[in-house]
C-alpha cells in the first residue's frame, strides 16, 4: 500500500453503540445507560414491521446512539473492556468491525448503578476513506473496488491506532 497518498488512509467514520432490550428490560433504562458511555444523546429503537420476533409494530425493543466527534476517544474505552483482543470474525469484508461488551461495568470509568441493573451492549465501527461520501450521494454513485477497504486492511488499522489483537 502506497503510505504517501492520501485518499487511501483510512479513519473512523463512526462508532455505534446498541443495546437490544426486547419485551424484558426497560428501554429506557438501555438510553441512560448508553448516555452515560457516550456523552451523547440516545434514542430509542421500535419495531418497524407487523411483528418483529413476535413483538407488535411500533413497540420499544432497544436504545441506540451514534458517535462521529471524539469517536476515538471512547473507542480506545470500548477496547480496554474488550482487553484489546478481538477475534478474527469481528470483522467484516468490507471494512466495519464490531463486538460485544457483556456488561456495561466493564468500561473504564463506569460504576454500577443498583437503579439500572447491568446490560451489555453491542459496539460498530464503521471504517472509511476519504472520498466515500460519494456513496452517500443519492445519484447511485459507488466507491470503486480498489478503493473500498478490505478485511486485511481493518485489522492492520486497528492493530496500528488501537494496539488491538486480532486472534
Amino acid at each position: 500500500m502506497n503510505k504517501s497518498n492520501k485518499m487511501r488512509e483510512i479513519r473512523v467514520e463512526k462508532v455505534t453503540l446498541n443495546i437490544g432490550c426486547g419485551t424484558k428490560l426497560n428501554p429506557e433504562t438501555a438510553k441512560v445507560i448508553l448516555e452515560r458511555i457516550s456523552g451523547a444523546k440516545a434514542v430509542i429503537t421500535k419495531t418497524h414491521k407487523r411483528s418483529t420476533f413476535g413483538v407488535a409494530k411500533n413497540r420499544p425493543i432497544g436504545s441506540k446512539t451514534t458517535i462521529r466527534k471524539g469517536s476515538e476517544q471512547l473507542l480506545q474505552r470500548l477496547l480496554e473492556a474488550k482487553e484489546r483482543n478481538l477475534p478474527r470474525a469481528s470483522f467484516d469484508a468490507t471494512g466495519n468491525v464490531s463486538f460485544g461488551v457483556r456488561e456495561y461495568i466493564e468500561i473504564p470509568n463506569m460504576d454500577y448503578d443498583p437503579k439500572l441493573g447491568v446490560m451489555g451492549l453491542d459496539v460498530s465501527i464503521t471504517l472509511e476513506r476519504p472520498g466515500y461520501r460519494v456513496k452517500k450521494r443519492k445519484t447511485g454513485s459507488r466507491i470503486g473496488k480498489n478503493h473500498v477497504i478490505t478485511r486485511e486492511e481493518a485489522m492492520q488499522f486497528m492493530q496500528e491506532k488501537f494496539g488491538v489483537k486480532v486472534e
